[in-house]
C-alpha cells in the first residue's frame, strides 16, 4: 500500500493544469501483488505459442537394419545397397550423425499457463495501481524527472490527434519526450538464429501508455513511436500494463478514461 493524493490535476496538451478530480479510496487501498502479475503474464504469453511437433514417421521411413553380431561391425542400422553398406545414411538410428531425434516435441505438450478468473482480475487491478505508483514507474526504468504528475491525467483532446507531429510536442510539453527517447535508444537487434540466417530482427523498451476512452485518430498518430502504446480503457490488460509481468508502466489517461476506472474496478470486483 502507498499514499496516492486523492485529488490530482488534470492537464491540458499545452503543459498547463485545466481541472482538478478526486481518486476514489478504494484505488488507494488495493495491495500490489506483484506474484500474481507475473503469473497472469505468463498466462497471457503463454496462450500466444503454437503447439508444434514432429511427424511420428520422422527418420523411420527406410530399410535399413543391422546386420547383427559376428562380423565385426558395429550393430548400427545399415541402408541395403550394393558396394558396401552405409552406416552414415541409417536415418533410423537416434544415436547415428542425422539421425532421427530422441526425443522429439509432440503437440500435446502442455503450453498455456492456466490461471483463475477472480487472479487474473486482481492482476490487472493491480497493474493499474501499479502505474500511480512514482516508486514503481521509476523503477521500471522510465525517465520521470520532467513529467509533473503520476498519474498523469489528460485533457480528452489527445484522442483527436491525428499527426505525429503534434503528438510529439505534446509529449515535449508534458515531459515524456525523455522516456522515448531512452526507448529508442535501446533498440538493438536480437541475436540467435534468426540472426545467422541474416534476418533483421529488433527490439526496444516499452515507453509511453495511452489510455484513451474513443480512439480518434491518435492511434496512427502515436504509431511510429519507439515504445508508445496506444489502448481504449475497456480493453486494458497485463501484457500493456506490465510488460515482462514487470509492473509500474508510465501511462497517460485521458480524462474520460481515467473517470471509468471506478466503473471498471466494480466489475472487477464484483462479477
Amino acid at each position: 500500500m502507498f499514499e496516492i493524493n486523492q485529488n490530482i490535476n488534470v492537464y491540458g496538451l499545452d503543459g498547463t493544469i485545466i481541472d482538478k478530480i478526486s481518486i476514489p479510496p478504494l484505488i488507494s487501498s488495493i495491495t500490489i501483488r506483484k506474484d500474481i502479475i507475473r503469473r497472469a503474464f505468463i498466462s497471457a504469453f503463454t496462450a500466444k505459442l503454437q503447439p508444434k511437433g514432429r511427424d511420428p514417421m520422422a527418420g523411420k521411413r527406410t530399410t535399413a537394419e543391422s546386420f547383427g553380431v559376428g562380423l565385426g561391425l558395429a550393430r548400427v542400422p545399415r541402408v541395403k545397397g550394393e558396394r558396401y553398406p552405409k552406416a552414415s545414411q541409417a536415418a533410423f538410428a537416434p544415436f547415428t550423425v542425422g539421425g532421427r531425434r530422441c526425443f522429439p516435441p509432440v503437440p500435446e505438450k502442455i503450453l498455456k499457463e492456466k490461471i483463475n478468473k477472480k487472479e487474473k482480475k486482481l492482476a490487472l487491478i493491480s497493474a493499474i495501481v501499479a502505474s500511480f505508483n512514482p516508486v514503481l514507474v521509476k523503477l521500471r526504468g522510465h525517465v520521470v524527472e520532467q513529467v509533473p504528475q503520476i498519474p498523469l491525467v489528460v485533457d480528452d483532446e489527445i484522442s483527436s490527434i491525428k499527426k505525429a507531429s503534434e503528438l510529439r510536442s505534446i509529449f515535449m510539453k508534458l515531459g515524456l519526450w525523455l522516456d522515448i527517447q531512452r526507448a529508442k535508444n535501446s533498440r538493438k537487434r536480437l541475436s540467435g538464429v534468426a540472426r545467422r540466417r541474416r534476418k533483421k530482427i529488433y527490439r526496444n523498451a516499452k515507453s509511453v501508455l495511452i489510455v484513451i476512452d474513443s480512439d480518434k485518430g491518435i492511434s496512427k498518430a502515436a504509431r511510429n513511436f519507439p515504445g508508445v502504446d496506444v489502448c481504449n480503457v475497456s480493453n486494458l490488460n497485463i501484457s500493456l500494463l506490465a510488460p515482462g509481468s514487470h509492473p509500474g508502466r508510465l501511462t497517460v489517461w485521458s480524462k474520460s478514461a481515467f473517470m471509468k476506472l471506478p466503473k471498471l474496478f466494480g466489475e472487477l470486483f464484483y462479477e
